[in-house]
């Protein structure tokens, strides 16, 4: 009986292996990864330069900044079920090529126009890059374990990614034009195309039935409404504009018709009933609270940093590289833990230890305190990829291998949807508690007040403008208020994250490693293959 484990073992090894190395197929992976990670993060230093540059219109530089998250947020469903059914690697592959080229008409916009489209190219290659990532690692990694190390690898380089993103794009302006920070991928693609023809697996899931082209259709329209309204909402549009409303009724109206449609079809583009599985669903609804509780805090502790304590930008970035470094070492650890710990109590924990993290934050006052910031944002990069890691760890073991692909697109789908949620959620609560704090500043006007209440740049902009006593009394009054609504803010989020350590509760108490390798979905030699493997051996 031990022969035959180990001749299905082996067998199971060179499917998913492909004849590369896994721990090589890894390191392109994670290249990909850094591409699309940096590349979601670098902009948001050029605009300043994009906009003296092309002079777009309000709008259109909202569009600039906002167009290749919505896109990318969009189509994730579509090219994850897509790679499952035509070949994770093959659309992989496109998406280098898409991303390169995109990359290099970004680079040569002389227009707001093209810049957009070229944003708009560049969310559909990461669209095709992110599920494929995460589901040819399920595939060239069957091993649990291994693959929890090599998940954790994974995570580490994408808060690597984001952190850099600021960082190489504020570099590239200094010795060159806004153009460098999407001419740096090409280079990169360059080389990741025909390294990973060369090293990658190919692989797909068990083509059943036709795919399903308006099932596709239907989630990439409802998740492109949903995730614009969430935007809007975040970037302070009331929920009755018109603007808002309407893509968020008829993005969530299509939702329900793709749900609708795949619970009667024989084939699925999506199969719901992974969602029957306690540890996927809950792993699902643990990345979306994480994301809904943390993501509004990176916004509002940079703009504490800057407007409140004056920091510069350089210097905001350093103050938050502290939460980068811990993240990462978080994800290297996290397989040791995940095996010692489980995935219920380290995702447990995690939320427990993020939830302490943002009470500890709590005790920022108007004066600099660099001891407390390091501690508050150490444990916060620690105890968020802590979840994180444990929460896509147990969502793509627990998912077929089949649907890799669309598992790992619902992960990734998650992770934006409560990224936009938290900042329109958490973003409300700021400006709830913020607003009050202005309402009655002695010798203000009541329209200077009202300009002021919008946010603390605004009100900074009115004190200017009035001078005298009465602009110092309303930045006193301003800043005063931006730091009380920041403590609401942080008690918020940490009630969201102790919800989160409850619904991680229902998690598998230990790594389930000797189930799932017998349940593996690659198929296993018939009997008198398995004879003639372990009489050759």
């Amino acid at each position: 009986m031990s022969g035959t484990t180990t001749a299905a073992a082996a067998l199971r090894r060179r499917a998913a292996g492909a004849g590369a190395n896994r721990w090589v197929v890894l390191v392109v992976l994670c290249v990909s990864l850094l591409l699309v990670a940096v590349d979601a993060t670098v902009l948001h230093v050029a605009v300043p330069a994009v906009t003296e540059d092309l002079r777009p219109g309000a709008i259109e530089l909202l569009w600039i900044v906002d167009i290749y998250p919505l896109v990318c947020a969009s189509l994730l469903i579509l090219f994850g079920t897509l790679g499952d059914r035509v070949g994770r690697r093959r659309v992989l592959l496109l998406g280098y090529g898409l991303f390169g080229l995109a990359s290099g008409l970004a680079a040569l916009a002389h227009d707001p126009q093209v810049l957009i489209l070229a944003r708009a190219l560049l969310g559909v290659g990461g669209a095709m890059i992110m599920p494929a990532t995460l589901s040819i690692l399920r595939q060239v990694f069957p091993d649990r374990r291994e693959r929890a190390l090599a998940i954790g690898i994974w995570s580490a380089v994408a808060a690597v990614g984001a952190a850099v993103g600021p960082l190489l794009g504020g570099f590239l302006l200094e010795h060159f034009w806004w153009g460098s920070v999407f001419l740096v991928n090409i280079p990169l693609m360059l080389v990741s195309l025909p390294v990973g023809r060369l090293l990658l697996p190919e692989s797909k899931g068990d083509p059943k039935g036709p795919w399903d082209v308006i099932g596709a259709l239907l989630a990439a329209a409802g998740l492109f409404g949903v995730v614009l309204g969430v935007k809007r909402l975040g970037g302070g549009e009331p929920v009755a504009s018109l603007f808002t409303l309407v893509p968020l009724v008829l993005g969530a109206a299509m939702l329900i018709l793709f749900v609708r449609r795949q619970r009667r079809r024989t084939y699925p583009l999506v199969d719901l009933r992974m969602f029957a599985r306690p540890a996927f669903s809950t792993s699902v609804g643990c990345i979306v609270l994480a994301m809904l509780a943390l993501v509004g805090l990176e916004l509002i502790a940079a703009q504490y940093l800057q407007l409140v304590l004056g920091l510069s930008p350089l210097e905001t970035g350093l103050r938050l590289l502290p939460l980068t470094f811990a993240a990462m070492a978080s994800g290297l650890a996290g397989a040791r833990m995940l095996r010692r710990f489980g995935p219920r109590r380290m995702v447990c924990a995690g939320f427990c230890l993020t939830a302490l993290a943002v009470v500890v934050l709590t005790a920022m006052g108007g004066e600099d305190n660099p001891g407390l910031l390091l501690v508050g944002f150490v444990l916060l990069g620690f105890g968020l990829e802590t979840t994180l890691f444990g929460a896509y760890e147990s969502m793509l073991s627990e998912a077929p291998q089949e649907q890799a692909g669309g598992a790992a697109a619902i992960g990734e789908t998650s992770y934006q949807l409560g990224a936009g949620i938290g900042i329109a959620l958490l973003g409300s609560v700021m400006n709830a508690a913020y607003a009050p704090g202005l309402s009655a500043v002695s010798g203000v006007p009541d329209s200077a007040s009202t300009a002021a209440s919008h946010s603390l740049g605004e009100a900074y902009e009115v004190a200017g403008q009035l001078g005298g006593s009465a602009g110092a009394a309303l930045e006193h009054a301003a800043r005063n208020a931006f730091v009380h609504g920041l403590h609401v803010t942080l008690l918020v989020s940490a009630g969201l994250l102790l919800l989160g350590a409850a619904m991680a509760l229902r998690l598998p108490r230990t790594m389930q490693c000797e189930a799932e390798a017998e349940a593996e979905s690659v198929e296993l030699p018939k009997p008198r293959e398995v004879a003639e493997t372990r009489v050759s051996a």
